[in-house]
């Protein structure tokens, strides 16, 4: 694989924990794009929150990236005036660009980002909060069956960023894992033991270890339910 330039940084975007649509949430997701360079640490965006830090953020989930890409295919699924898909943003992401996406990286990809060195740590799992923000139930399952989830990036070297940076591949250890084969294996091939004795070989988030190693020793699929239900409320 030839090492170089994979796209741009077009937009950068932070946002602030505040209350939810469902009643005693809160949530980070509706972010607002930032002008000039911008800090990055090992847990992060400057300036950027995670509202439930059992899910959303920490070291192997510090910077979301979706491509922007993939608007347009939402736009023909949900409507060409659909509210949030006017702008970057839609989808709680901190990174947006075009030119690479799911197919293009592969876990355990090196990035350099402005100064910041990152590594693809997981592509997303959707969750309810999705639906809530799209105004339709089904969103965050639309959003896994598409493949079009985005990615999460640990930060290796802490540094600045800002719009019109390059996106540079600096390794890739892991060729034959793209993001969509990783993905297809979770959500399409939900038992494929072959395959998923193979994925314990990548550098797999904790939980994501934990969902493979668990896939093979009962030889079932985790219940996927409560991620896209999210917790209920009563008026």
């Amino acid at each position: 694989m030839t090492m170089g330039r994979l796209g741009r940084v077009d937009t950068v975007l932070t946002g602030r924990a505040v209350p939810y649509t469902r009643q005693g949430t809160t949530s980070a997701i509706a972010k607002q794009a930032v002008q000039g360079p911008a800090s990055v640490g090992f847990l992060g965006l400057e300036g950027d929150e995670q509202a439930d830090r059992r899910f959303h953020g920490g070291p192997d989930k510090a910077l979301h990236h979706y491509a922007f890409d993939h608007y347009e295919a939402w736009r023909g699924e949900l409507g060409r005036q659909h509210p949030m898909l006017a702008r970057p943003g839609a989808f709680g992401e901190n990174l947006s660009s075009h030119g690479i996406t799911e197919s293009t990286l592969c876990m355990g990809d090196r990035l350099r980002i402005g100064s910041v060195l990152v590594e693809v740590s997981q592509a997303r799992q959707p969750c309810w909060k999705l639906n809530d923000r799209f105004g339709w139930n089904g969103m965050a399952r639309r959003v896994q069956d598409s493949m079009r989830t985005g990615w999460y990036y640990r930060v290796l070297e802490p540094g600045v960023l800002q719009v019109g940076d390059a996106i540079e591949l600096v390794n890739r250890p892991h060729p034959a894992w793209s993001l969509a084969r990783l993905l297809e294996l979770l959500y399409v091939r939900t038992l494929d033991l072959d395959q998923l004795a193979l994925a314990l070989a990548l550098p797999l988030t904790p939980s994501w270890r934990a969902l493979v190693e668990r896939r093979l020793a009962r030889g079932e699929v985790e219940a996927w339910a409560p991620r896209f239900d999210g917790p209920q409320t009563t008026a």
